[in-house]
């Protein structure tokens, strides 16, 4: 029983921070190290959690986390995020914000910009800035996916074509070791797409969860990518590719 209670506890910490470590799980439970990994072992098991080195994340792959619970997994780390982005974008800009739990974290930190222009295929997004009184807001039309709030499809895509931002702001699914953005859904992918061909600056908001996931699509590559924001350090061959595709890294390390 008392396993059984730890184990939820576990599972319920990694969603809420997208990681949990051996160590850190055996300090905070007063447990051996061996007893924290037979817990981790049975909660990888039962699929609800994946091995990595030193603890668990949780799982991804060709199937996409529910929504309710990707606006819990590292909160204080997009919220980190999201104030470096929104400092980076002026007053009267016109922005694309796509689909996404970090990209609805950036539009609470531009509540207090003046004159923005934003289209979005995103519901939450759209509800977000409406406190904001001097942001006029563009809701893309299309197909709505009741999970998350997205707008997607042919319709979706055409609108999007009309435009030439000064800004998109983007999140993704994953981030490969080569640079590739992931995503999950194709029509996602052809709306985040287009907007990068209609935008002067491509911003890319990603915590470092999305760095250690898999998804199937290709949105584009690190080359597309003008600015790309996370809340840990990156690797130094990554480091090192972006620099050389002139991509910028922002840290923005959580309190």
């Amino acid at each position: 029983m008392v396993s059984n209670f730890r184990q939820k506890e576990i599972l319920e910490l990694a969603r809420k921070e997208g990681k949990v470590t051996v160590d850190g799980l055996a300090d905070f439970y007063d447990v051996t190290v061996q007893t924290i990994r037979r817990d981790l072992s049975d909660l990888a098991d039962a699929g609800r959690l994946d091995r990595v080195h030193g603890g668990a994340v949780v799982p991804s792959g060709v199937v996409n986390i529910q929504y309710e619970e990707r606006r819990r997994l590292n909160e204080a780390g997009k919220k980190a995020i999201a104030a470096a982005c929104a400092q980076a974008i002026p007053n009267g800009s016109s922005v694309f914000m796509n689909i996404g739990t970090s990209t609805e974290a950036v539009a609470h930190e531009l509540l207090d910009h003046e004159n923005l222009l934003v289209v979005t295929n995103n519901l939450n997004i759209a509800n977000i800035l409406t406190t904001n009184n001097s942001c006029e807001i563009m809701l893309a039309g299309g197909v709505l996916r009741r999970s998350d709030g997205g707008i997607v499809g042919g319709l979706t895509v055409e609108m999007v074509k009309q435009f030439k931002f000064d800004y998109s702001i983007l999140g993704c699914s994953a981030i490969d070791t080569d640079g590739d953005l992931l995503d999950f859904d194709g029509q996602e992918v052809m709306v985040s797409s287009t907007a990068i061909q209609r935008s002067r600056k491509v911003m890319v908001v990603a915590d470092h969860l999305k760095f250690q996931r898999k998804a199937p699509l290709t949105i584009c590559s690190l080359g597309d990518v003008d600015v790309l924001i996370s809340d840990c350090e990156l690797t130094e061959a990554f480091m090192v590719k972006a620099e050389s595709l002139e991509t910028e890294i922002i840290i923005a390390p959580s309190a």
